[in-house]
């Protein structure tokens, strides 16, 4: 699996900094509040873990599996919902939870379908940002790292189901997904 793998982009130290530092502006911006944690399925359920303990304050948790890409390494741009939320969350502070934004496509459909279902108020956390490849510009609310037009996996984000349990966010060789 390492033969795989060109480079260390971001290192595991780096990611749990940008981590603690989320968890704590969410704390500080959502005082008296019980945020409801929207974890993107799958890649999102990395860093969600880490940034749940790193917030100190009740939350509630749900998941939502949402797919634009396949097993290809191009987003499609059709967004398809694998598995919905298991709650209604009218009324709520709810929170989308990303592992990286890059298109935004994904992101703006989703942020579009649970805005109609009218929760008190909708903010967005990703702990990547890609914005060199955003086709539709959407706002996030909590941003861990910026990242460059690098084609990356570990924490979570994958590249045909593997690499997920990489600790760092690693840029992929090119030769593994050329032909894709």
């Amino acid at each position: 699996m390492m033969d795989d793998i060109d480079r260390v982009l971001v290192g595991a130290e780096e990611i749990q900094t940008a981590v603690r530092r989320l968890g704590q502006e969410i704390t500080r911006d959502y005082q008296g509040k019980e945020p409801y944690l929207v974890g993107i399925l799958k890649g999102a359920v990395v860093f969600l873990s880490d940034l749940v303990r790193a917030i100190e304050l009740p939350v509630a948790l749900d998941f939502m599996a949402i797919s634009s890409y396949g097993t290809s390494r191009q987003s499609t741009g059709i967004v398809k919902i694998n598995s919905d939320l298991g709650q209604n969350i009218q009324g709520m502070d709810v929170i989308i939870v990303e592992d990286i934004v890059d298109t935004g496509l994904t992101l703006a459909y989703l942020k579009d379908l649970l805005h109609v279902r009218e929760p008190r108020s909708l903010a967005t956390c990703t702990l990547l940002n890609k914005p060199s490849r955003r086709k539709l510009e959407v706002h996030l609310d909590y941003v861990g790292i910026e990242i460059p037009n690098e084609f990356v996996v570990g924490y979570g984000l994958d590249y045909g189901e593997k690499y997920r349990n990489l600790p760092d966010i690693c840029v992929l060789r090119e030769r593994v997904y050329a032909n894709a």
